[in-house]
């Protein structure tokens, strides 16, 4: 009512005609402070779903949400669990209802202690915009290096396919270790393996532990590259990619399991001595 009658009477005469304390009157009302970081971190888990309550506190400094602590993200994030969970996409890379060959574990309990004795592979995805693209990579155990990647709009067997074969273009490993998806089951991957004498080793069904070197890497190249870059299309993650997993990776980032060494020059130090003959663990 005073609003619609303000530009005829004084504001201090309509307050007291209506009974209207003036401070009522000016008052504007504004979201509270949890509102507004509800929003923030809601708008932060739309862009990076996969955030814990670590990497959203940071990001929320970075914004300028300097005065929030741990406790308070841990706190609102617990308060929009529910809401959070229909925006945050669960991706499955890995499908083990498949009736292909399932091999063994061969490397349970075993550590690598030469160039190209082990391979690690597996794949994660990385969302583009409203969709996810798929990354598969091969990791030398022993190395860290990597031997093989491949980037796809799909998770299929061309995806896998396509990072073994630049892998096997630089070397073959004595033992190929994987989980139990189709991706490295189906007859394709497994016979090029095969026919080259490579041994097929694979975690045992829901031990994705038993794949733990390659995890790391996945969460590396996620929490180093990806959760720090904007990629504008495919061409675009393809090319940035590219230079984090060859140039950065390879010849620049330091490795603690490596003393400090990048993997090119661990591995250029490893070729040069002399290995123990090929035994199977």
């Amino acid at each position: 009512m005073i609003a619609q009658l303000r530009d005829n009477y004084p504001i201090q005469q309509l307050c007291i005609v209506l009974d209207c304390p003036r401070s009522c009157y000016y008052y504007q009302p504004r979201p509270s402070e949890d509102e507004e970081l509800l929003v923030a971190i809601e708008e932060i888990l739309m862009r990076w779903p996969f955030y814990g309550y670590r990497r959203v506190h940071k990001e929320l400094y970075r914004r300028g949400w300097t005065d929030v602590g741990e406790r308070v993200v841990r706190r609102l994030l617990r308060q929009i669990e529910h809401s959070c969970a229909v925006r945050r996409v669960k991706v499955t890379t890995t499908d083990s209802s498949h009736p292909h060959w399932r091999y063994p574990n061969r490397i349970k309990g075993w550590k690598a202690s030469y160039p190209d004795q082990v391979w690690v592979a597996d794949i994660t995805y990385i969302r583009l915009g409203r969709r996810f693209i798929y990354l598969a990579v091969i990791l030398d155990a022993f190395t860290r290096a990597v031997r093989g990647w491949a980037l796809s709009r799909n998770i299929d067997q061309a995806l896998t396919l396509d990072a073994l074969e630049m892998a096997l273009s630089n070397g073959v490993p004595f033992i190929f270790h994987s989980d139990q998806g189709a991706q490295y089951t189906a007859w394709e991957h497994t016979e090029r393996l095969l026919a080259l004498d490579v041994k097929i080793s694979m975690s045992d069904t829901g031990q994705p532990t038993q794949n733990g070197l390659a995890e790391r890497f996945i969460r590396t190249v996620k929490e180093e590259h990806v959760d720090y870059s904007d990629y504008d299309d495919f061409e675009d993650a393809y090319r940035q990619l590219k230079q984090w997993l060859e140039v950065e990776y390879m010849t620049e980032r330091v490795h603690s399991a490596l003393d400090y060494m990048t993997p090119a020059e661990f591995e250029a130090m490893a070729f040069a001595e002399t290995f123990p003959p090929l035994f199977s663990p």
